[in-house]
């Protein structure tokens, strides 16, 4: 009994010191700052759900850009955002549009699927349209967003040396083997500053196309995250866990052995990147406050998510 008392005490010494992160070298720089859709227009997140227009309800608006636009990517950059993340949709004419909506209602002039437009037609839309944060009395953005949805061709072709997350916004297989077609185009260079997220099924059409491509979707986060929950106290990091992306709710990061420093040091040296998402990451929750950023492990050196890069990223050059 006496001897079984020692092997477990010994064990738990092992596993606390080997995930313990008292001991851990840590980077001594700040927090990625990851951009949700570039610099965009807020809306509260209460009582969100899959069918709500948040145009309809923004804040007041305190900065002039509009998501998913150039004009919004080149201020996040300059704001002090490391990785700007944009949404995707194959246009009619076999192109792909950068627009967070699968329909055009809620924030154009237009109708209808948006994938069941051209590039062309997409252009004419006013992408401003249905902004408006008193109850439709005002539009401010009305008049001011014609044309100004691009193609991901130009997005690239502007940014060339950039860092973005790609979202594909279905779970069409097709549309990973199209995307795969097109990203395949792009130096290699270029395509090691990008990632891909979305559905399963694009997503492993599209890594099947594309192996050196760093993706990430709900099968990817699984396929690393149950095996790292169970032997990650070992220190062994699952193949799965390579070269990937992996997005963490606050509310559960602490569960994972080796949190803060060990944990990110670990995926760092597998070219993995941690991400954390405020909450439990349902809506896109950011750290978009000086109070959220407070909520971050000390000396914390991973990923972060906001959707105000421009009042995070000046609380971090302090």
């Amino acid at each position: 009994m006496k001897g079984l008392i020692i092997f477990l005490l010994v064990v738990a010494a092992f596993i606390y010191l080997n995930n313990s992160s008292l001991f851990t070298k840590v980077k001594d720089e700040a927090p990625l700052l990851l951009a949700h859709r570039g610099m965009s227009q807020t809306f509260p997140m209460e009582g969100i759900a899959s069918d709500t227009c948040t145009a309809k309800g923004i804040y007041e608006p305190e900065h002039p850009f509009l998501e998913n636009t150039i004009p919004s990517m080149k201020a996040a950059f300059e704001a002090g955002a490391d990785i700007v993340e944009f949404d995707i949709h194959p246009t009619k004419d076999g192109q792909f549009a950068v627009f967070h909506d699968w329909t055009l209602e809620c924030r154009t002039n237009g109708e209808g699927v948006t994938r069941d437009h051209t590039m062309a037609e997409l252009k004419q839309l006013d992408i401003g349209y249905g902004y408006t944060a008193d109850n439709g009395q005002t539009y401010p953005f009305r008049g001011k967003g014609v044309g100004l949805m691009p193609s991901l061709e130009e997005v690239l072709s502007f940014f060339p040396e950039e860092s973005f997350l790609i979202h594909i916004k279905s779970d069409d297989p097709e549309e990973g083997i199209q995307l795969a077609q097109f990203l395949s185009k792009l130096p290699n260079e270029h395509l090691k500053q990008l990632t891909v997220y979305g559905g399963d099924q694009p997503i492993q059409s599209l890594k099947e196309k594309l192996p050196e491509l760093r993706v990430m979707s709900m099968a990817t986060l699984k396929s690393c995250m149950i095996p790292y929950i169970s032997v990650g106290w070992t220190g062994y990091i699952p193949s799965a866990c390579y070269h990937t992306q992996i997005h963490i709710p606050e509310n559960y990061a602490p569960w994972m052995w080796g949190w803060p420093d060990k944990f990110i040091n670990r995926l760092g040296n597998v070219g993995t990147r941690v991400i954390l998402v405020a909450g439990d990451g349902g809506w896109s929750e950011g750290f978009d406050t000086p109070e959220d950023m407070r909520r971050l492990p000390s000396r914390y050196s991973g990923g972060v998510w906001t959707n105000r890069v421009d009042i995070i990223a000046p609380l971090l050059q302090d």
